[in-house]
């Protein structure tokens, strides 16, 4: 046996143990890195005010605290006025449940020739196993559901905290980050985060205003229908439509629906209408002005980015997908060389054919090699002069 062959297994069987400890790490903390790359984002957001308060000579700290605080107050006024709205609602139609009931079995006997009664379909609904079966998972269910909103809160508080380090000692995390680079390569890093600051807070600014202008288009039409809680409704037609990509708009017209059904059905069909024709002005006209010097990607990169931030990360790489993307963008455009377009009509997309040219004679003539053309020889040959010696 070789001298270094037992040296040469002993260090291939320790590179696969590293390789097999460093992926169950990875395994382990994988949530841990997902809410760290979430409050990195979220400082980025909140970077360019907590930079100009402190610009004015305000602690770095308290400015992140204000920042947070006003964040902290507006969310927790939504969710009260949302969760409000809700149980009203949930109260009112769990009131008029029985005569919602009553309409339907009328319209079942009218219909089918039944004699259904109320008292009867209540009593078989309450004594029909499948409600006790239900009653029986849902109990069981508590627990779980318990669990999942303490860690949902758990996971909020870590992301909060990361976020708030970030943003307060963003500069000691940049001078940290930049001693131990060369200057060439500190230069890029400094480059990329001023990039990822402006193309974040940018994606978000837009997001705010077209958020703020659905809330108050759709305020106007729920107020002209008579839909209660209208000012919830808008609140929550403008976050969600805005801040869930690809679906936030369904899912934001499906509540507003839901309450215009409960006063009048044909109010849920104008919402719906209403929706459909917002969300096209907001695709075609509205977002390509207000992104175009925020968020300057086309809309198929944004949509297939929306897709894989979605198959590798979920609802989180859904929502940080763009503001990645489109800072990644920015800064390869700084490193790539681009040259001066040549003036060819094809580039332009006005290329035609001369009129009277067939596609045979274009491509002989493509084909034919300069100096080829027997009538040129022709008069070549009987024009006067010295003829060339071969």
């Amino acid at each position: 046996m070789p001298a270094w062959l037992p040296r040469a297994m002993v260090l291939a069987l320790a590179l696969y143990a590293c390789f097999r400890l460093g992926s169950w790490a990875f395994d382990q903390l994988i949530g841990l890195l997902i809410n760290v790359l979430i409050a990195f984002f979220l400082a980025l957001a909140i970077e360019p005010a907590v930079g100009r308060m402190s610009a004015r000579g305000m602690r770095r700290g308290l400015a992140t605290f204000l920042v947070f605080l006003v964040i902290l107050i507006a969310g927790a006024g939504f969710v009260v006025l949302l969760g409000s709205m809700l149980a009203g609602q949930i109260v009112e139609m769990v009131e008029e449940f029985p005569k919602y009931l009553d309409s339907v079995i009328n319209w079942v006997n009218q219909n089918f020739h039944t004699d259904l009664s109320r008292v009867e379909v209540q009593d078989s609904l309450l004594h029909s196993d499948w409600l006790q079966k239900y009653v029986q998972n849902s109990a069981t269910g508590v627990l779980d559901v318990s669990t999942t909103v303490l860690g949902g809160l758990f996971r909020l508080l870590t992301i909060s905290l990361f976020s708030f380090y970030f943003a307060a000692d963003g500069p000691r995390l940049r001078r940290g980050l930049c001693s131990v680079l060369p200057p060439a390569r500190q230069a890029e890093v400094l480059r990329a985060w001023e990039i990822a600051v402006d193309k974040t807070g940018g994606y978000l600014y837009s997001r705010g205003l077209m958020a703020l202008i659905s809330g108050i288009a759709h305020y106007i039409l729920l107020v002209f229908l008579g839909v209660p809680y209208a000012p919830a409704l808008a609140v929550w037609v403008g976050l969600v439509s805005q801040f869930i990509p690809t679906i936030g708009t369904y899912l934001a017209g499906a509540l507003p629906m839901l309450i215009a059904f409960t006063i009048d059905p044909w109010y849920a069909l104008w919402v719906l209408g209403f929706v459909v024709i917002y969300q096209q002005f907001e695709n075609y006209v509205l977002q390509p002005k207000l992104t175009s010097k925020t968020v300057d990607i086309h809309p198929a990169v944004a949509f297939g980015s929306v897709i894989a931030g979605t198959a590798l990360m979920g609802a989180v790489g859904a929502l940080i997908a763009i503001p990645a993307v489109a800072t990644l963008q920015a800064f390869l455009g700084a490193y790539v060389k681009r040259y001066d377009v040549t003036d060819d009509p094809r580039v332009h997309g006005r290329h035609q054919r001369r009129r009277g040219e067939s596609v045979f004679s274009r491509l002989r003539g493509a084909t034919r090699a300069p100096g080829n053309n027997d009538e040129e020889d022709a008069e070549r040959r009987e024009a006067p002069g010295p003829r060339p010696r071969v």
